[in-house]
């Protein structure tokens, strides 16, 4: 809610500043202090208001610098493989735990401040779509770990199976046998959803769009 009331007064005050109302007058008219207005008024993005969420420490807290010093050295290395070593160090804790450590960005302190809602936003949005900065952003978030940039190969290629061919059936049979061989539990839940309907998804992905059912229009919005 927080998140969602900045990004609207953002936008209210650069919608006034953009009809050359002056900052007092914004103040006046938004019933904001004057400074807020200035500190608004100085960003280019709302983003950049965000603060930096506050954690409550966890069992993982005594082997961050272990953590940060491995993936700096090795990005790619898998997060069991961490799990592993933190817990010969003494590490009481568990896996999902670790792994909710890391996705956070809490390993890097220099990580970009994101939202799980934005993260998914960039995932699923067309990359045509996409400016260089929203690109940019992508590629370091799902660098961050092998379980990320697993993700979102797979999100890519099932993107892909949705412009309707007549071999996108035993595709679709491929990057499921591919999903059921990652490390990604929500992955395995959707999978099994599109194959308890199997006969009309094939269908949507093979047949052409004036003869399929109609869908929901798959382009995304601008990332702005």
């Amino acid at each position: 809610m927080r998140e969602q009331t900045t990004r609207e007064r953002w936008h209210q005050v650069h919608n006034l500043l953009g009809k050359g109302v002056g900052l007092l007058e914004c103040a006046r008219r938004l019933n904001l202090a004057l400074n807020t207005v200035k500190r608004y008024a100085r960003t280019r993005e709302p983003e950049t208001l965000r603060r930096a969420p506050r954690y409550r420490p966890t069992l993982v807290d005594p082997y961050c610098d272990h953590l940060r010093t491995r993936r700096a050295a090795d990005p790619a290395v898998p997060v069991l493989q961490l799990f592993r070593e933190i817990k010969e160090l003494g590490y009481t804790g568990s896996l999902n735990l670790l792994y909710r450590y890391i996705t956070q960005g809490r390993a890097e302190g220099d990580r970009p401040v994101i939202t799980p809602r934005r993260l998914a936003r960039l995932l699923l949005a067309h990359p045509d779509n996409l400016r260089d900065k929203g690109t940019k952003l992508l590629r370091e978030l799902t660098a961050a770990c092998p379980e990320m940039t697993e993700l979102a190969r797979l999100v890519k290629e099932f993107a892909e199976l949705l412009t309707p061919s007549a071999d996108n059936d035993t595709k679709l049979t491929e990057w499921i046998t591919a999903v059921r061989a990652a490390n990604l539990p929500y992955l395995h839940a959707f999978v099994n959803g599109l194959e308890l309907d199997r006969a009309a998804v094939n269908a949507g992905l093979t047949l052409p769009t004036t003869t399929a059912a109609p869908r929901a229009s798959t382009r995304e919005p601008r990332e702005s």
